[in-house]
């Protein structure tokens, strides 16, 4: 590791109730391009945690009390402070998670977003009138819970971390957040200078930073902490079910957005042109390190020639190579386990006789755009999920075997389906085993309002418009009673 510094942000500490707390020690926050060291970060403590979770209790109360408009005039403050900023986010998400610049400024644009969805949810119903058979007025309404831990992941770290506490925020709810140890910086501290800036008040928004060596004891703080009245957690499945269980011993609510291994079925009557285009974006976009990835290609046998060699030709264009390059497109992942995480599992997928008609070769942090064909379900890259940019590409034979090709993994949580026949789409994609599905376009879709989340191994919840609500508040039944509720002579 070469001991430098590069485009290294201020930071100023961790950010407890409006303040930044210097922490003991720090640890080294890597580029994943070089391994240069992109910025020393506080190494957090479960004590620095609690003080956090302190903090965000204290200022509950306030901050719940608050007209609704007055929290959605925060927030759309936020997102004007945000977009302000966006280049600055823009370069820490390329320098310190290794994305192409491209997908930098997507994110960039895409968070403020995020906070004006959130935002527009304060002006929603938040509870119904309902009839009783007493002549009582009945009220079904919704309060917010407390205080909320995030914990957020590194891929998407603008947009993941905003979605995380965003609507939290809006119904009420203050928040203490555990950025990823790969991007503390844009996933965490960053989002605390921005909410400073737009004057939320102390205690609101708190951020604590660990390293690896320290996440599980800060992490049992968070989660165990009874104070701490609800989880919203974006990662890995084998992570997500470990918190989830977690949070069930302690019946406390959590939300957790996990991983997938979806899949693009490619009909006999697609438009290969377009579906090639966006099997290449769903594929190879941000080296795969999307949970929406397309990492399954069910192609019908029919055009699954001329299919491959439009998909072969765009994907053979696509450089792999320092972020410091807009040019290429292929970064890092986003350090070296990761890299040899996939590496292996290409590697055991070849030992086993599977084809590699593109890519294959791996070095540092970097793993080329991959292809891999005549895979069966005797290799681990058929039901793990990669993480990387590697895609299987499989024929199938008619539309109940590419069914069953998709069903056949413990997640679901996209799918997309390509055919002229919308109708014929339609009645697929309500066979698929997914929370979301998309006709004529590839996996990784999003947008702010929408009800986000997958079935199965890929989550429970969802994130997104008023289907937060479900998350982040509690649903209490008031009653006002008017003399019309009789009772027993006896009593």
């Amino acid at each position: 590791m070469l001991d430098k510094v590069s485009s290294a942000p201020t930071i100023r500490g961790i950010y407890i109730g409006g303040q930044w707390v210097p922490a003991a020690r720090t640890f080294e926050d890597l580029n994943p391009s070089d391994n240069t060291v992109y910025a020393r970060i506080p190494d957090g403590s479960a004590a620095d945690m609690r003080r956090a979770i302190e903090a965000a209790q204290a200022a509950f109360p306030e901050w719940s009390g608050r007209a609704f408009h007055d929290r959605a005039h925060l927030l759309l403050k936020i997102a004007d402070v945000w977009q302000k900023r966006a280049a600055d986010f823009c370069a820490a998400a390329v320098a310190e998670g290794g994305g192409w610049k491209g997908k930098g400024l997507f994110e960039a644009g895409y968070v403020a977003e995020v906070f004006r969805s959130a935002a527009a949810l304060c002006y929603q119903s938040i509870g119904e009138v309902l009839p009783s058979e007493h002549h009582k007025l009945m009220m079904a309404t919704r309060f917010p819970l407390g205080v909320v831990g995030v914990i957020s992941p590194w891929n998407m770290p603008g947009i993941l971390t905003s979605r995380g506490f965003a609507a939290a925020l809006a119904v009420g709810n203050t928040v203490v957040l555990k950025p990823s140890e790969d991007t503390p910086y844009s996933g965490g501290l960053y989002f605390a200078e921005i909410l400073e800036e737009a004057g939320v008040p102390a205690g609101v928004f708190n951020v604590v930073t660990c390293s690896r060596d320290s996440v599980g004891a800060v992490g049992d703080e968070m989660i165990g902490n009874p104070k701490v009245k609800a989880i919203s957690f974006t990662g890995s499945t084998a992570v997500g079910r470990h918190i989830a269980a977690k949070c069930g011993a302690y019946l406390k609510k959590v939300c957790v957005e996990l991983g997938g291994k979806d899949s693009m079925i490619v009909l006999d009557d697609a438009d290969l042109d377009a579906a090639a285009r966006a099997a290449n974006f769903g594929s190879f976009m941000h080296q795969g390190q999307v949970c929406m990835s397309t990492e399954k290609l069910l192609v019908h046998e029919k055009v699954y020639a001329p299919f491959m060699d439009r998909f072969l030709a765009r994907a053979r264009k696509l450089k792999t190579g320092h972020t410091d390059d807009p040019s290429n497109v292929i970064g890092p992942l986003v350090n070296n386990r990761q890299a040899q995480r996939v590496k292996a599992l290409i590697d055991d997928a070849v030992a086993k006789g599977a084809t590699v008609e593109l890519g294959g070769r791996a070095w540092d942090n970097f793993v080329e755009p991959t292809v891999l064909t005549n895979v069966d379900s005797s290799m681990n890259i058929w039901h793990d999920e990669t993480f990387g940019p590697v895609v299987i590409v499989s024929p199938f034979r008619d539309e109940d075997e590419a069914v069953a090709l998709n069903n056949d993994t413990e997640y679901g949580l996209t799918a997309a389906v390509w055919s002229r026949d919308e109708a014929r789409a339609l009645r697929m994609a309500q066979r698929l085993e997914t929370g979301i599905a998309h006709v004529n376009c590839q996996n990784i879709n999003d947008e702010p309002h929408v009800p986000f989340g997958g079935t199965k191994a890929s989550g429970v919840g969802r994130y997104g418009g008023r289907w937060s609500l479900d998350a982040f508040t509690e649903l209490r039944w008031i009653t006002l009673d008017r003399g019309g509720r009789h009772f027993p002579p006896q009593f």
